[in-house]
């Protein structure tokens, strides 16, 4: 039996990837390691218990080429009666007409079409031929570039309701080609892999060779040492994920920490906790490194009491007061106004509701209220603040800037476009929820009087 099979099986077994009865869908692209995976795999259907199909993208980069290597797997599938689903994008086009940069575009329109292509065959699992050489080459590549220890190519990990798994990974380059050779399958080779121009390749060309001089099993040493990376940081990410729910907030377009709160966390936890925020905030694109990771840190150790810090695309990095906010400066400023009339309720959009009654209500932890004296004019407005808001602060002579206001309340900037700010029909400013009334509220409680209600859920 050859080493590729002892291996691949003992691996199978030991990490649970494939189960009787499954379906498994099997990225193929005519080279060695795909074609191998699914020889493999096609051959022990019955054993296993398992149906499986290929999925094969036509990338159309080498046109003609590419095409007949399309066909070639298909043939493959057909004398060995494997179901086979294939889509030909021209990735060039996409990319003229879209944007972004060739791997990105490239493993994004993959996935979309492996999503699909599982869709149709309802599979369970899509299975990929990442070897254990491809884990040596990641784990540098991530070393090299600064991206931390992510722990290289994980063995399975979801897709969307459904799971990818790499059974490979165990194997290096030699075992698959001593594989191909055996049992004859003549896989295509893309002439691209050994072009210098991308990064990967020249790991490949340059650093492996040596690796393996130094140690030829030094593979089996990269797939170990990811393998317990990866159950670390699996325990770590969810002590990270639990700590962070009471320091930070989020609402898609920018995220804020509680800085004090952060501090009380382990150094570790920290590293990871600003590495879960950018990854929410870049939506799984990793334009960051850990050097910038280690300049958030470091600025916040510091303690100085503002600074702004400037991150890929547009992101930026602020403490304010006693909060770290991550925002995207293009983010623009979303403006509301809504009129109220007595009976009227209406939900603020950042959470919360305000009424206009003509009762009191009765006391509740969540809810903050005013009795307008009969001088205030109706409809009422809660809008947004503008340049130039005052307000007459009940108590007080003379009026306050409204700028001023949150200054002395240590508001952050950006929370200052969102608060919700009460005036009458003139304009006049009545009221800032959470903040102060103006020498409109009604001073005493006897008669009918209307009353705004706000029912908050926070600042």
């Amino acid at each position: 039996m050859l080493a590729y099979e002892v291996k691949v099986k003992s691996f199978i077994n030991r990490h649970q990837l494939i189960k009787e009865g499954e379906k498994i869908a099997v990225g193929v692209s005519g080279g060695p390691d795909s074609l191998s995976l699914l020889s493999y795999l096609a051959d022990r259907r019955e054993s296993l218990g398992i149906e499986i199909f290929a999925l094969h993208l036509d990338h159309m980069f080498r046109k003609e080429e590419s095409y007949k290597e399309l066909k070639f797997v298909q043939h493959f599938c057909e004398e060995r009666s494997i179901p086979f689903y294939a889509e030909r994008i021209n990735i060039a086009k996409e990319m003229e007409e879209n944007g972004g940069g060739l791997q990105e575009v490239s493993r994004r329109i993959r996935y979309e079409f492996f999503e699909r292509g599982m869709q149709k065959f309802s599979a369970d699992k899509l299975a990929l031929a990442h070897h254990g050489d491809d884990q040596v080459e990641t784990i540098m590549m991530q070393l090299a570039k600064g991206a931390g220890s992510r722990g290289g190519i994980p063995v399975r990990r979801p897709f969307g309701k459904k799971e990818i798994i790499r059974p490979l990974l165990s194997l290096d380059k030699d075992m698959i080609e001593e594989y191909c050779s055996y049992h004859e399958l003549n896989p295509r080779r893309d002439p691209s892999n050994e072009k210098s121009d991308y990064t990967r390749n020249r790991f490949r060309r340059h650093l492996l060779p040596f690796l393996k001089k130094e140690n030829p099993q030094v593979h089996e040493h990269f797939q170990r040492f990811s393998e317990e990376m990866n159950a670390d940081n699996e325990l770590l990410e969810e002590l990270t994920k639990e700590k962070m729910n009471n320091v930070w907030e989020k609402d898609g377009t920018k995220s804020l920490i509680k800085i004090e709160a952060f501090h009380a966390m382990p150094l570790s936890l920290q590293r990871r906790g600003i590495h879960l925020i950018l990854n929410y905030l870049y939506k799984g694109k990793t334009p960051f490194s850990f050097v910038h990771i280690q300049q958030i840190l470091q600025l916040l150790k510091e303690g100085r009491p503002s600074w702004n810090l400037d991150l890929p695309h547009g992101l930026k990095v602020c403490r304010e007061y006693h909060l770290c906010v991550f925002r995207f400066s293009t983010t623009e400023k979303q403006e509301y106004a809504f009129e109220l009339n007595v009976g009227d309720r209406i939900s603020w959009p950042y959470g919360g509701q305000f009424i206009l009654a003509r009762n009191k209500p009765e006391a509740m932890a969540e809810t903050e209220y005013m009795v307008l004296n009969q001088k205030v004019k109706l409809p009422l407005c809660v809008r947004t603040r503008k340049r130039g808001d005052k307000i007459q602060p009940k108590g007080m002579n003379g009026s306050k800037k409204l700028k001023d206001l949150f200054i002395d309340e240590k508001i952050v900037l950006s929370k200052r476009d969102q608060w919700p700010i009460i005036t009458d029909g003139e304009g006049e400013l009545l009221w800032v929820p959470g903040m102060k009334k103006s020498r409109h509220e009604q001073a005493g409680s006897t008669g009918s009087h209307l009353t705004l209600i706000y029912i908050r859920n926070h600042f």
